[in-house]
This record gives structure tokens, C-alpha cells and sequence, in this order.
């Protein structure tokens, strides 16, 4: 289900100071705000990420995310792979390859455990994930 811009959110997107790019729907936007080198083009990532129906449209531009040179950037696209993994249960090698090079213990590790089907999560995740699981079913889970 893709998130709704509340009526009293602008909308118009203004890549100097990264407002409105939270709307973005359109990968074709994306796309040229990645060639044009945007500050905020990671904020756009996020925005498809919650707007966009398609996770295969929506996983390329996340990766480019991933792949970017700037932290900040890649923390965005961590985001957004963690929106895509909650709202369309999903990700694609790609994104992983590039997530297994981010610090464990981020967004998209906790959503993507969460929310995608473990049988198609790779054996790096399972190690980071699975002993706080044990530890949790072991201390806490018997009380509920």
C-alpha cells in the first residue's frame, strides 16, 4: 500500500533545499536527478520507494542509491530499501550485494528479516539477525 501525501504537504519538489521529493512517483525524475548529480536525489529514492507500485522499477534506483559515493546517499537508499521491503515484501541480489557492504543493524536488515520471506534472505543476514531472534524468543518472547 503506498503511503499518502497528507493534503497539506507541498508537493512541488525543490531539489536545492530537498523539499516536496518525498512525493516523487515518477522513476523518470529519479533518473534525471541521478544524472544531474541532486543533493536530495536519495530523499526522491525514498519518495519512489513508498508511491511506486512496482518494486522492479523501484529496486534499480534504490541500488544506484547503494552504490553512491556519498553516505548520506547511501543511507537514503538503505531507507528506501527498507520501505520497499515493508510495503512489497521484496528485494532483489542486487540490493542485497550492495546492503551486505552497508553496517549491519540498519533499517532495511531489520525490514527486510521482518518483512520479506526469510527463504529468500541470503546466509549473511540470517548470521546478524538470527542470534538476537534466539535471544528474544529465550528472555522475552515466553512472556507474551
Amino acid at each position: 500500500m503506498p503511503y499518502e501525501i497528507p493534503e497539506n504537504q507541498p508537493t512541488a519538489a525543490d531539489w536545492e533545499h530537498g523539499t516536496g521529493l518525498i512525493g516523487v512517483r515518477d522513476p523518470a525524475i529519479v533518473d534525471a536527478a541521478f544524472e544531474r548529480g541532486e543533493r536530495h536525489v536519495g530523499v526522491a529514492v525514498i519518495g519512489l520507494a513508498l508511491h511506486h507500485r512496482v518494486p522492479q522499477t523501484i529496486l534499480p534506483r534504490v541500488a544506484q542509491a547503494l552504490r553512491a559515493t556519498d553516505p548520506m546517499q547511501q543511507h537514503q537508499g538503505t531507507v528506501a530499501l527498507a520501505h520497499v521491503a515493508r510495503l512489497h515484501r521484496t528485494v532483489d541480489r542486487e540490493c542485497l550485494a550492495l546492503l551486505r557492504t552497508q553496517p549491519r543493524g540498519n533499517e532495511a536488515d531489520d525490514d527486510l528479516w521482518s518483512f520479506v520471506p526469510r527463504r529468500h534472505l541470503p546466509w549473511w543476514l540470517w548470521c546478524h539477525q538470527l542470534p538476537g531472534q534466539v535471544k528474544w524468543y529465550l528472555l522475552e518472547g515466553w512472556r507474551h
